[in-house]
């Protein structure tokens, strides 16, 4: 039987040929949404790392002008101390620009004897933790006695001690920074956070503990508030920031809104393409449904004499069906030699699994619309009564 397919197939490859090519592009299509789609889900459903949904950003510029820098250190000692005195507010922390979901970014390369790694690099106070919740896997967190040292202290995330370290313990490894030039201490790994949102690998991240100059050129304090703080008491932490620090421009921002406005550009990219893939596979359907319609249309005297000789419906319907998915496989077999180059070549630095998931959904994909498209038109060759063909023909 499928000897005799395959001659059919052969005696019109050239409508075959074209048929096939729309069938290649379109799994090439539907392989790249579906990668981008399981990279998405698989990032997803990774932990995010800390605990945002009761911490607000408060930004300011304008710092206090001194050059004595205990005297600015006392000064926002005091502020950190007179926002704690308030009830609804839990923790104080002050950090560098590149907060979680927002777009800055401060990167770095990292070293550990012949390996490096490109890191996100974070100055963090000691407050930092608490204010988020972190998840602490190794070591400790930063504390006062990390102020003195050989070495400065730091802290990695779980992504970085994993690329450098494997299973191996991290705590107490010596790290060199190109950019600072030095050589630093771990004392601590923690859950990767997400800091570009659900949909974003946490990445390779470096926590820098604050040291007596950040106050001059930091900007930013993480709140942690307790779930009855609403916009009254909004108001009021404005108000009291705006008396403290007269000469700065304040804004009050919910890390929840800052994670729903980042979730929203992170699916811009899959929108599109999931778009396209659907207007391509609309046009891939109307594509196959018409052709086996017109080769049904063509074919009437064959199925017909085929009906006459003692073929069933059914065998009819298989027959047109299975052609169909013929051409598939072929499209397919091509399709996945240049799809599985894809994880041989590690394009675009992604897990292995994420594309060979995605080809086999594609492919999965492909077989179903073929399968649905040639349905209908294999009932319509079954239903043609052998006498009509032949009457016609």
């Amino acid at each position: 039987m499928f000897k005799h397919l395959f001659k059919l197939i052969w005696n019109k490859k050239k409508q075959n040929f074209l048929l096939m090519t729309e069938m290649l592009f379109s799994f090439l299509v539907l392989f790249a949404v579906f990668s981008m789609l399981v990279y998405y889900y698989t990032n997803y459903k990774k932990p995010m790392g800390m605990d945002y949904r009761h911490a607000w950003l408060v930004q300011y510029n304008n710092t206090y002008e001194t050059k004595n820098t205990d005297s600015l250190n006392l000064y926002y000692q005091t502020l950190q101390k007179m926002m704690r005195a308030m009830p609804e507010v839990q923790e104080v922390s002050l950090c560098s620009d590149n907060v979680p979901f927002s777009s800055n970014m401060n990167g770095g390369t990292i070293k550990y004897g012949k390996l490096a790694a490109g890191t996100n690099n974070y100055t963090v106070d000691d407050n930092y933790s608490k204010a988020f919740n972190t998840q602490q896997l190794e070591g400790r967190w930063f504390n006062k006695s990390d102020a003195v040292g050989k070495y400065p202290a730091i802290v990695i995330n779980n992504n970085l001690k994993q690329e450098l370290f494997g299973d191996a313990p991290a705590v107490g490894k010596l790290l060199t920074d190109d950019y600072r030039k030095s050589t630093m201490r771990i004392v601590g790994v923690i859950q990767g956070q997400k800091f570009k949102g659900d949909y974003a690998p946490s990445g390779n991240a470096v926590y820098f503990r604050t040291d007596t100059g950040s106050y001059r050129w930091m900007g930013n304090m993480i709140v942690k508030v307790t779930p009855a703080a609403d916009a009254a008491f909004e108001a009021r932490l404005y108000k009291m920031l705006s008396n403290y620090m007269k000469k700065s421009n304040i804004s009050i921002e919910h890390f929840v809104n800052k994670r729903k406005n980042i979730n929203y550009f992170q699916l811009v990219p899959m929108i599109v393409m999931s778009i396209v893939g659907c207007f391509l596979i609309i046009n891939v359907a109307l594509g196959l449904f018409g052709v086996l319609w017109y080769n049904i249309n063509k074919r009437r005297g064959e199925i017909g004499l085929r009906r006459a000789v003692g073929a069933t419906g059914n065998s009819v319907s298989s027959q047109l069906i299975t052609e169909s998915l013929i051409l598939a496989t072929f499209a397919l077999i091509i399709g996945s030699f240049f799809a599985v180059q894809f994880p041989i070549l590690n394009v675009f630095n992604l897990q292995a699994g994420i594309y060979i998931t995605a080809m086999l959904l594609a492919i999965v994909f492909i077989y179903l619309l073929v399968l649905l498209c040639s349905l209908y038109p294999g009932r319509q060759a079954a239903a043609i009564y052998p006498a009509v063909a032949l009457h016609e023909e």
